[in-house]
């Protein structure tokens, strides 16, 4: 949820020198952040934990998603710093990019879905590359994304498996569920290591 030319202001917030405010002021922060990811980061403040800005600039997927992946070569240095090395492999063999396809129907023009998908896929390689820079050897890396981004394990799992197929990885899943039991109606359920199933009624802020 942090984006990596954010870094410099979350350091601030982790170190003191920025309070809460300031860091709203001066970083692009999601609407949920003060209920939902502000506790993590409070958490690493206090524990004194790293606390990486993994993703991508919104603006540079955004363009993605309009003028396609080449257009990002056009960037200054400084701007590429805050993306993934160019240039990255987009493939509809990644799982939930085929799905991602199927959503935009068999109508859409060819080069808008290629775009969209290299839009996703910018985002995944950009945190997977943040990942793996950002490893210490002898500690866990505990990386927070929606589930898209590593569902089947594909998106930023499968990036880090292209760059490092031996590092070790564990993804958990949540699924919502409308059974008294908590069980996943079997056509919504695809596993992955371990599986996180909450009651579909639980509370949402956003």
């Amino acid at each position: 949820m942090f984006e990596r030319d954010n870094q410099s202001q979350l350091n601030q917030y982790l170190s003191g020198k920025f309070d809460a405010k300031t860091l709203k002021d001066s970083a692009r922060l999601w609407n949920n952040f003060t209920t939902d990811y502000k506790p993590l980061v409070d958490f690493a403040k206090d524990k004194k934990l790293n606390f990486i800005a993994t993703n991508i600039p919104r603006k540079y997927a955004s363009q993605t998603a309009k003028e396609g992946l080449e257009s990002l070569n056009n960037l200054s240095e400084k701007e590429k710093t805050y993306i993934a090395q160019l240039p990255i492999k987009v493939t509809l063999d990644t799982p939930g990019y085929p799905e991602m396809k199927k959503m935009m129907g068999d109508h859409a023009e060819e080069m808008k879905v290629m775009n969209f998908i290299s839009a996703q896929a910018i985002k995944d390689a950009t945190m997977a590359e943040s990942i793996l820079k950002n490893l210490q050897a002898g500690k866990m890396f505990i990386h927070y994304n929606g589930n898209y981004h590593s569902k089947e394990f594909g998106g930023i799992y499968w990036y880090i498996k292209q760059k490092n197929p031996n590092v070790k990885m564990t993804v958990i899943s949540v699924f919502e569920s409308e059974n008294p039991e908590l069980k996943v109606p079997e056509k919504d359920y695809i596993p992955t290591d371990f599986n996180l199933i909450i009651p579909s009624d639980m509370t949402k802020t956003y």
